[in-house]
């Protein structure tokens, strides 16, 4: 659904502020009730993608469509105010190489509705059990991590964990509020974002979103991350076993987007990573500048006093046709006096730059070129209930600090649902920063970049994939 849309804004039929995710179905269904206005400037494979969508995102227009043709549910009830969708989850993936054999099988259901026209609410309970686990906090991967539970009684490293998703959102015209158990995507990419990449298991959320005008929108969250550390000062003895609770762990995120032309964003923001004692009221006003929230109650004067704050930018323009040019920088600390300065910058950066092209210069292909760099001690904290983290996954790029990666893919999409692709990866990641107080000071000044490789991959994919039903997809 998300490539369409994408594909849509770079045919510019849609406008498309791609760098915060996840959409709403409401969002999604007025994108697709803007793009079928236009169809007879899709082509036959992108009208038939477009039929097949609404099948399912009609659901939200009903009010104003009547009857229309529907995908197959489990469960699909609708009346003047309310509406219900229940359908299974069920699925299975195997892999065999020389090293051996891997399989994935993952089975619940999930629902989604609304109640008039401002209440909507979703829920997604996934059980999954893996034969190996190749997504823990120690494995550089972009797939999607989770709360693992190894072994259980069983030979090698079998796990099973489950995942719960859901949120109640309240509506109108121009914004929404919500509670949410989800991930959340902030940064355009195609391979791993550097600002959040949702990599970690999901975390609560109040989600914040209003779009006032047709050039500003803001998007605000306020998490309760996870943080793995236990606080001695909480743990207590019942049944001769010990209680231990972990310290809370909060981040505060806003993202402001402008769109200053036609097909063209400019988004920035903050976040803080804050811990300890409680959550505090002024992190939920969603437009302050958190860093300077943070030295009015803790200094400016020591790292070990106050929180962890970062800043980050996204540039995303699709002006011209069939292709989509975009970059992200996320900063953690930068002092633009000694950037060029090899003793005493402090450039603790991620940053991000790609194009995407679709269906130029021959119909229905696309190519991606993605370059991502994070300089040393990037997404890294001294303070172990500050990092930012969430159950040890950090939020950001997949590859953490001190690491460089070049992805290309180029695809095919023949007919509706059908999508054939061979992608290109070269990974390196230098070793980790040791932080150590040096005459009263972290030495994270004039750290360098790759001095030398400890890890590295190359990787050529093929991957064949076919949406049979909505949400049903055969893939290798």
């Amino acid at each position: 659904m998300y490539e369409f849309l994408d594909e849509m804004a770079q045919e510019k039929i849609i406008e498309l502020n791609s760098a915060i995710k996840p959409y709403s179905r409401m969002f999604i269904a007025q994108k697709l009730e803007e793009i079928a206005t236009k169809k007879t400037e899709l082509s036959k494979r992108q009208q038939k993608e477009l039929d097949f969508y609404l099948k399912d995102f009609n659901k939200e227009l009903i009010g104003t469509k009547g009857e229309f043709t529907k995908r197959k549910d489990l469960l699909y009830y609708h009346d003047s105010l309310f509406t219900l969708t229940i359908n299974p989850i069920l699925g299975m993936q195997y892999g065999t190489n020389e090293n051996g054999s891997y399989t994935k099988r993952f089975n619940g259901g999930e629902l989604y509705g609304s109640i008039g026209t401002h209440f909507g609410f979703y829920a997604s309970l996934r059980d999954n059990g893996i034969s190996d686990v190749f997504t823990a906090t120690n494995h550089l991967t972009i797939e999607q991590g989770g709360n693992f539970k190894f072994n259980q009684g069983q030979n090698g490293q079998r796990s099973d964990y489950s995942e719960m998703l859901g949120g109640v959102h309240y509506s109108w015209k121009w914004g929404r509020l919500g509670i949410v158990k989800d991930n959340h995507n902030w940064g355009d990419n195609y391979h791993g974002a550097n600002i959040f990449s949702g990599k970690n298991p999901s975390v609560g959320y109040v989600d914040f979103n209003i779009k006032p005008t047709k050039w500003f929108e803001l998007n605000y969250i306020h998490s309760w991350l996870v943080s793995e550390v236990l606080d001695s000062s909480r743990i207590f003895l019942i049944n001769n076993q010990k209680r231990e609770v972990f310290t809370n762990k909060n981040l505060a995120a806003n993202m402001f987007t402008l769109k200053p032309f036609k097909n063209f964003y400019f988004s920035f923001g903050n976040s803080v990573v804050y811990a300890d004692d409680g959550v505090k009221p002024f992190y939920f006003i969603p437009f302050l500048f958190y860093k300077s929230v943070d030295h009015t109650f803790n200094g400016a004067g020591s790292n070990a006093l106050g929180q962890n704050s970062q800043l980050f930018f996204n540039i995303s323009s699709r002006q011209i046709k069939h292709v989509h040019l975009y970059t992200s920088f996320f900063i953690d600390e930068i002092s633009i006096g000694n950037m060029l300065d090899s003793e005493l910058s402090s450039n603790i950066f991620s940053t991000k730059i790609g194009m995407k092209v679709n269906n130029f210069p021959v119909k229905n292909t696309y190519f991606i070129a993605e370059y991502t760099r994070s300089n040393p001690w990037t997404y890294r904290h001294q303070i172990e209930t500050t990092t930012f983290a969430s159950n040890q996954y950090n939020l950001g790029h997949y590859l953490g600090e001190n690491a460089q990666e070049l992805y290309l893919e180029a695809g095919l999409k023949i007919i509706r649902g059908l999508r054939l692709s061979i992608a290109y990866t070269h990974a390196q990641k230098g070793d980790e920063h040791v932080f150590q107080i040096i005459n009263g000071n972290g030495n994270i000044k004039g750290l360098n970049f790759l001095e030398s490789v400890a890890w590295e991959n190359k990787t050529i994919e093929t991957t064949a994939r076919y949406e049979i039903i909505n949400d049903g997809y055969l893939f290798a």
